[in-house]
């Protein structure tokens, strides 16, 4: 049973304990693995955007690895109370973000998802990931005296989730449904009504639905998995043709089975100058083809050792409700994530743009997720042994 205290008494003043260091090891070794595999995977972007220079964009990925580092260890030594404080000024800022994105955001490989600053460019979702995930934390711990009340529990974090999930699934649904099953997980382990959350998972597919209807790209992937061509605004030989939307699923299946069970070799992968974005949207594939079954294994593994030391260790001993919701919120999100991504290059989910955390290329996603480690790790050096 969760306390109705947002903060256990005498929290505070007990002696903090270590880090909990299965997840720095799965961190670094993320981190080391994700440098390897982006170095390999990245010929083909250093071919058409920097004339073969693939040290141009290694480096890049390590300065954006180094960032992140930076950003766990920092959050990984605040109190994560202190940050839960000025969550809601930060998912209002990122919220007004997402609104300017809109307006004058970049627009990169068919999706307008970037907001750029002189020469650095940065994708405001993510940062409203994180955001969110801390205020919806911080409302529940709040109103656990009257959690099964719609108008003063429900409607509150309905309001923010709706929010933040629409205004990311205008032009990124996958990150969207993503966050709202994060944010449906931490309200159910804080005993919100199941009748409450029924209706907003009713009312999040309602809104993918219409979302899809207004973009003939999503409806066109979803109908590609499903063989089926069931929206309207979309060409049915482009839906069904291995050459149109079932390209990269094609590619990416083409890759396991040419890594088998112990790969091809580190660097020898021959899908990366096929698959598009085998860097970032599809890197679990080429990491498959390089390393086998057996490598691909040991990677969903480590998050795996992510998902049960965040759920059974750090949730679960976390000192007030407030750090068992963000451990559940915090580690279901980074296991979502990999596993999602995992599930669109073997060919079990449709294909999604979500890069698989501290692995693949990207700026702003690296930076959110080593943000949610640290914020993570500093839940685990106040955990309380049950």
């Amino acid at each position: 049973m969760v306390s109705s205290a947002t903060v256990l008494p005498g929290s505070e003043s007990r002696p903090k304990r270590p880090l909990d260091r299965y997840i720095v090891w799965v961190v670094l070794l993320l981190a080391v693995f994700g440098v390897v595999a982006v170095y390999s995977a990245i010929s083909f972007l250093a071919e058409t955007k920097a004339g073969g220079d693939t040290e141009r964009f290694l480096v890049r990925h390590l300065v954006r690895v180094g960032m992140a580092l930076g950003a766990l260890i920092v959050c990984s030594v605040i109190d994560y109370r202190k940050l839960a404080r000025f969550s809601r000024i930060a998912l209002l800022i990122s919220l007004g973000l997402l609104v300017v994105v809109q307006i004058a955001g970049v627009t990169s490989g068919g999706a307008t998802r970037w907001l750029r600053i002189g020469s650095f460019g940065f994708q405001p979702s993510d940062l409203a990931r994180v955001a969110l995930i801390l205020y919806t934390g911080v409302l529940l711990a709040k109103k656990q005296t009257y959690i099964k009340s719609f108008a003063r529990t429900f409607m509150p974090v309905l309001v923010w989730v709706l929010a933040a999930c629409i205004l990311i699934g205008i032009e990124d649904l996958s990150s969207a449904l993503m966050l709202l099953a994060t944010a449906m997980l931490m309200c159910f382990v804080a005993r919100v009504s199941m009748l409450h959350l029924g209706g907003l998972s009713a009312l999040g597919l309602a809104l993918a639905f219409l979302l899809m209807l207004g973009s003939s790209n999503r409806a066109a992937r979803l109908e590609s998995y499903l063989g089926l061509n069931i929206f309207p605004h979309t060409e049915t030989e482009e839906v069904l043709s291995d050459q149109a939307e079932g390209y990269q699923a094609q590619q990416a299946r083409i890759a396991f089975a040419m890594g088998g069970l112990t790969g091809v070799g580190p660097g020898k992968s021959t899908q990366r100058d096929f698959l598009p974005a085998p860097y970032n949207d599809f890197i679990f594939a080429i990491i498959a083809e390089e390393y086998g079954f057996l490598g691909a294994m040991a990677l969903l593994g480590a998050f795996l050792t992510v998902l049960f030391r965040g759920f059974l260790r750090i949730a679960r001993r976390a000192p007030d409700p407030l750090g068992l919701f963000l451990g559940v919120g915090l580690t279901t999100s980074v296991a979502l994530y990999a596993f999602v991504h995992a599930a669109v290059a073997c060919g079990l989910l449709p294909v999604t743009g979500l890069p698989l955390p501290f692995v693949s290329y990207g700026g702003t996603s690296m930076v959110a997720t080593g943000m949610m480690f640290g914020i993570l790790l500093n839940i685990s050096r106040q955990c309380v042994e049950r």
